[in-house]
């Protein structure tokens, strides 16, 4: 019996890095899901080759901390390209990891990334004819925690 040859692998290309502030967690408590909590997007900037701008304040990430550790991550915000294009964002990803290094990433310690799973699935949204191949592209975000912000390192998947 012959098999047939494995299809290649998707491959992945640099877009941008993402920088967002963020606000201190607010806590809503526990329900049937996990803990509940809201993260206010405070500003930032993006910066790469095919994408460049500002974070604009506002938005924000809606979270769930399931109770077998991992968060469940939903963020929506705008961006706003250096020549005034205006990108909405709707994010979507899980982090987890090791308990005690959740435990240091949830008091504002620094944590090596390597140490914990982090990756988003961002969609965008635009009018713009100039980046309206970002609404036609799937996208894979690479992603790190630190104190204030947020870092994800964007790729187009193809």
């Amino acid at each position: 019996m012959t098999r047939d040859p494995l299809p290649s692998p998707p491959t992945s290309t640099f877009i941008a890095r993402l920088a967002i502030h963020v606000d201190p967690p607010l806590e809503l408590g526990e329900d049937a899901r996990g803990k509940r909590r809201f993260i206010a997007i405070t500003g930032g900037r993006v910066s790469g080759e095919r994408l460049d701008g500002v974070v604009l304040p506002g938005g924000g990430d809606w979270q769930t901390v399931r109770p077998d550790g991992v968060a469940d991550l939903h963020a929506r915000y705008f961006l706003e390209t250096d020549s005034g294009d205006r990108i909405e964002v709707e994010n979507v990803g899980f982090r987890h990891g090791p308990a005690d290094v959740m435990q240091r990433l949830q008091r504002g310690e620094p944590v090596a990334p390597e140490s914990y799973y982090f990756l988003t699935t961002p969609r965008f949204f635009t009018t713009s004819p100039a980046y309206a191949w970002l609404t036609r592209t799937i996208f894979l975000g690479k992603a790190e925690r630190t104190r204030d912000s947020v870092l994800i390192d964007l790729y187009a998947v193809s």
